[in-house]
């Protein structure tokens, strides 16, 4: 079995719980392909296998390998979306960062979970991703994100106005300094921090939230994700910001933009005991009352 393992960075602190990882992988046989970026990072900190391989490239990952296993926090999950696109590879997320709503698999359990790939008990999740289409190359062979899609107005630029439609449908304009349409999963990440509800990853739906609208009885909505939702853009500047997760492109205010539901779903590796409930019971301390 092979596992492509991905990272940004690596912190002094980290260094016994990554060394305890990779002896897990060695002793569950399972062959790492390390990031070639990580790699230089750790191989002089490190004790890995010889003929360790690695990867630079969503093409330098070869069809045995079944999993990609993101050390970090969401963040660094997220970047894996953009490795395994439309491989049927599996994403599993350990949480060296901090909230870790995606990458829920604490530190402290890194044999558990390394025991419980070579074991195949763990619980596979399908998670939508969001595609965006435009009149102008955006995200080159990427145009997909597991967490939103956004517009926002350019650094100083004054608010800018969105007229949004559903299926070509108006639905409203909003004057605002963005728009953000998330996924299930994405719900509880920018869109939250906005004011936008909580959605079961299972839902199939994405919400539409406005980032500091002017009008204030503008909500999010959500909407079935088997809708296209359509803008257009004015705006006193002549470029506007336009981003899939952590990636972001500088465009022209007049291309036209649409998003929809993307064709594939993402694998998410979760341990069998972990659920979304507990997950936000434990990152979001719901449930905890020190009145009680």
């Amino acid at each position: 079995m092979k596992a492509a393992i991905y990272s940004r960075i690596i912190e002094e602190d980290q260094l016994k719980d990554v060394q305890i990882f990779f002896d897990e992988l060695s002793h569950q046989k399972i062959e790492p392909v390390i990031f070639q970026h990580y790699f230089d990072q750790i191989k002089d900190s490190i004790n890995l296998p010889a003929d360790t391989k690695t990867f630079s490239l969503s093409e330098d990952i070869t069809d045995d390998v079944e999993f990609i296993i993101s050390l970090g926090g969401d963040g660094t999950l997220l970047d894996t979306v953009t490795l395994v696109r439309e491989k049927n590879i599996s994403v599993m997320g350990i949480n060296f960062g901090r909230l870790g709503f995606l990458a829920s698999i604490g530190r402290e359990e890194v044999k558990t979970a390394v025991k419980a790939i070579a074991q195949r008990t763990y619980v596979i999740d399908k998670r939508t991703m969001i595609h965006v289409d435009a009149d102008a190359p955006l995200f080159g062979k990427v145009p997909y994100a597991l967490n939103e899609f956004s517009i926002h107005k350019r650094d100083v630029a004054s608010m800018i106005k969105i007229h949004t439609y559903v299926n070509g449908e108006f639905l409203n304009t909003y004057w605002a300094d963005g728009l953000i349409v998330a996924t299930p999963t994405g719900s509880t990440g920018y869109s939250l921090s906005c004011n936008g509800p909580v959605v079961f990853p299972d839902s199939g739906s994405f919400v539409i939230t406005p980032v500091a609208p002017h009008n204030l009885n503008v909500r999010p909505i959500i909407v079935p994700d088997d809708n296209i939702i359509s803008f257009e853009i004015e705006s006193r500047s002549e470029q506007i910001i336009c981003a899939l997760d952590s990636r972001r492109e500088i465009i022209s205010k007049n291309v036209q933009l649409a998003v929809k539901k993307e064709r594939f779903d993402l694998n998410l590796v979760r341990l069998s005991e972990n659920n979304f409930l507990q997950t936000l019971r434990n990152k979001l301390t719901w449930g905890l009352d020190k009145r009680n």
